[in-house]
């Protein structure tokens, strides 16, 4: 019976291919995790972007169709009201 390798050697094999796929794998984990971060941060910063463009449109908007102050019929001095004698007028009758 031939034997190609010894078990020692299969094993050594078997542990150098679970290393390899092991550091794959956490490299792959490590970059994936990187490129979350970094999007998070362009989408915060888009977001953000967006919300000051449409609060300046708003103020923009807002501040070029406002209505122009028109005049009002009634005088803006407050006028004086008449003197309350505390009697009652001579058509009204206590008691009705």
């Amino acid at each position: 019976m031939a034997v190609r390798g010894s078990r020692d050697a299969q094993r050594s094999r078997k542990e150098a291919e679970r290393a390899r796929l092991y550091v794959a794998r956490r490299q792959w984990h490590e970059r994936r995790m990187r490129r979350r971060a970094r999007d998070t941060v362009i989408v915060s910063v888009a977001g953000g972007l967006i919300v000051i463009a449409a609060i300046v449109s708003q103020t923009l908007h807002a501040q070029a169709t406002a209505p122009d102050p028109t005049p009002s019929a009634h005088s803006s001095a407050p006028t004086a009201a008449p003197p309350t004698t505390g009697m009652p007028a001579s058509s009204q009758t206590p008691g009705e």
